[in-house]
C-alpha cells in the first residue's frame, strides 16, 4: 500500500464561515491535485460501479434532482450538476434536517501549473449543530472527507483501501486518522481558533475516528 501520511501531505484544507440557503454555515473546504483528466475524474466520481469501489454503493437517481443514498452513510439530492466541471447536492446523515442545510460541492479544474492533472476541490457547507461543531470542530466531517479523497487516489493508481470492516484495526488506516484529525487543527488553528479550543477538539476528533483497540 502507498505511504497513506504523503498522500495526506497532498491535501490542502481549510475552515471559515459561510452560508447555505437555510442561514450561516461552517465551511471545510479540501483539495489535491490529481495526475488524471477532468473527464477520468468526473466518470470516478459519478459512475456507482466506480464509486462503490473507492467509496461506498450508492443507490438512487444521479442525476440534477434526483435522490441517492451511499450505503450506511449520507444520502441527498443532486442540485448542479456540470460534467467534467462541478458537482452540488445536499448532503444529508440521520433524520432529514431542513432542505439544504448542508451542501456538498466539488469543482474539477485542470491543473494551471507544475505537472499534468486536474485539481479537485471538495466544499462541505454545513449548519452544524453548535455542540458538535463546539466538541469535534472541523475533524469532524473533515476527517472522513481526507478518507474519501485518499481512497480515490488509490482507485485511480490501482490500489484500495482495506474492507470497511477493517478499516478500524488496521494501524496505517489508524495513523493516517490521527494525522488528520492533527491536519484539521492545523486549519481550524490557522482560521484563528483559540490554541485551546483546538487541542480539545483534535482530542475528541481522534478518539472518535480511531477508537482505543479492545477497548
Amino acid at each position: 500500500m502507498k505511504d497513506l501520511l504523503q498522500e495526506l501531505a497532498l491535501v490542502d484544507r481549510s475552515v471559515g464561515e459561510g452560508s447555505v440557503p437555510t442561514g450561516p454555515a461552517q465551511v471545510v473546504t479540501l483539495s489535491r491535485r490529481y495526475a488524471s483528466t477532468p473527464e477520468e475524474l468526473w466518470d470516478a466520481l459519478t459512475d456507482p460501479d466506480r464509486l462503490q469501489r473507492w467509496f461506498l454503493p450508492v443507490e438512487g437517481d444521479l442525476t440534477p434532482g434526483g435522490r441517492f443514498a451511499f450505503t450506511g452513510n449520507a444520502g441527498g439530492v443532486v442540485r448542479a450538476c456540470e460534467p467534467h466541471h462541478r458537482l452540488l447536492v445536499t448532503w444529508e446523515m440521520g433524520p432529514t434536517g431542513p432542505e439544504d442545510a448542508s451542501l456538498v460541492e466539488v469543482r474539477l479544474e485542470e491543473a494551471a501549473d507544475g505537472p499534468a492533472g486536474t485539481v479537485l476541490t471538495l466544499t462541505h457547507r454545513a449548519q452544524t449543530p453548535p455542540e458538535m461543531w463546539d466538541q469535534f470542530g472541523p475533524g469532524a466531517v473533515g476527517v472522513g472527507w481526507d478518507g474519501a479523497l485518499l481512497g480515490l487516489a488509490l482507485h485511480l493508481t490501482g490500489g484500495e483501501l482495506p474492507a470497511v470492516e477493517d478499516l478500524d484495526q488496521d494501524p496505517a488506516v489508524r495513523e493516517f486518522n490521527v494525522a488528520s484529525a492533527r491536519a484539521w487543527g492545523e486549519a481550524q488553528r490557522a482560521a484563528g481558533t483559540d490554541p485551546a479550543v483546538v487541542e480539545a477538539n483534535v482530542a475528541a476528533t481522534t478518539a472518535f475516528y480511531v477508537p482505543t483497540q479492545g477497548a
